[in-house]
């Protein structure tokens, strides 16, 4: 059923009532898509994930989006969700990605209230690595276009942003360490930091990532292929650092941890280093935790995205209007400089998980999903 839409508005296209429709450019939206699967639970993407290319294209209840997915993310914990880590309980198969940016091409009846056909979106929702995805229209964004720029802020920048609004207490003149600086979400911890006017420390793992995070505003980057971050963090910053904002685990939390100054917090956003072993995780020198923390009257606190979704509303607001204005960097990574070349389609996903798990990208690791109006899948 074709509901008319107020005079100048695209044409609303009513899932409720209509198996059979046209999307926004008018051509038939195909029955059948790709989309990748988890077969096999495993920490191995490649052996954990199945690409299918004969799956039915999902309808859209009253109060949900149909997205054509054009970019998606990569994320480190792509493969703790192909694990089954998150849900012990889980049994294969099942879909898999957090996080997409695309066009409507159909909605519900209770949905158009607030969407409209052809309108650009982004969301986090799992099952993101397919050509269509079901979205609630509640949990749905809208972005003033279909740039992968607006992807980084859905997981990785929402992240960094409600963490450190929330455990970080930032002020002028602390000093702030972020590990992984430049990759997905520590491109974010780094910027958000200068602009509460802390002083900024950084790890990366080349030049290349060194020179891009100075040109972001890190005061001091650290290449840890030419220098000792232990030996940096204790010569040039004898007091410690006061945040630390960690993801990569193993030796990098205990060389964080260790330059903790007096009332200094380290924030947890994950431990990648960890993620591909068989229990997730890499050993860390826990013993000494206790009393290190009572001598600097110091804390760890962990931050997992889902326990703050009440945030999640208003963080994304705020930082999609920084995207638009030009106020945030939001590096992406579609994989250009790969050996493979550009991530493009649905199997280029294991690659560029691939890819992230080596340390290349700098900034964001997106997937382009090209859409030919007229062609068959």
């Amino acid at each position: 059923m074709l509901r008319l839409a107020p005079a100048g508005a695209r044409t609303i296209v009513d899932m409720s009532y209509a198996r059979h429709f046209l999307d926004f450019q008018g051509s038939a939206i195909p029955s059948a898509m790709q989309k990748l699967v988890v077969t096999r639970l495993s920490p191995n993407f490649r052996e954990a994930v199945t690409l299918r290319r004969d799956c039915p294209v999902p309808l859209p209840g009253d109060g949900d989006l149909l997205v054509r997915n054009r970019f998606v993310g990569v994320n480190a914990s792509d493969i703790n969700y192909s694990a089954g880590r998150y849900d012990p309980s889980v049994k294969t198969p099942f879909d898999v990605g957090f996080e997409g940016v695309g066009e409507v091409v159909a909605l519900g009846l209770s949905a158009s209230a607030r969407f409209t056909v052809g309108q650009a979106v982004a969301y986090m929702a799992p099952g993101s690595f397919a050509e269509y995805t079901v979205v609630p229209a509640r949990i749905t964004t809208l972005i003033p276009s279909v740039t992968p720029e607006y992807l980084t802020l859905l997981v990785s920048g929402t992240t960094a942003y409600i963490s450190l609004k929330e455990l970080g207490g930032l002020e002028e003149g602390k000093k702030v360490l972020v590990t992984a600086a430049a990759g997905g979400t520590g491109q974010f911890a780094v910027q958000l930091a200068k602009k509460a006017k802390c002083h900024v420390i950084g790890t990366c793992s080349s030049a290349q990532k060194s020179a891009f995070l100075r040109s972001i505003g890190c005061d001091r980057p650290i290449d840890y292929s030419t220098e000792p971050v232990g030996t940096v963090l204790k010569q040039e910053y004898p007091r410690g650092v006061d945040v630390v904002y960690e993801s990569v685990g193993g030796t990098m939390f205990d060389l964080a941890f260790q330059a903790l100054a007096v009332k200094g917090c380290l924030i947890v956003i994950g431990f990648i280093s960890g993620y591909q072993t068989r229990t997730g995780l890499l050993p860390v020198r826990a013993e000494t935790l206790p009393a290190k923390l009572l001598q600097k009257s110091a804390s760890v606190r962990g931050f997992f995205l889902n326990h703050y979704l009440s945030e999640y509303g208003e963080a994304m607001s705020h930082l999609v209007k920084m995207c638009a204005s030009g106020e945030l960097v939001c590096q992406v990574d579609l994989g250009d400089l790969s050996a493979g070349g550009r991530f493009t389609g649905l199997e280029a996903v294991f690659r560029a998980v691939d890819y992230m798990y080596m340390g290349k990208n700098t900034g964001k690791v997106v997937v382009e999903l090209p859409h030919s109006v007229n062609s068959k899948l």
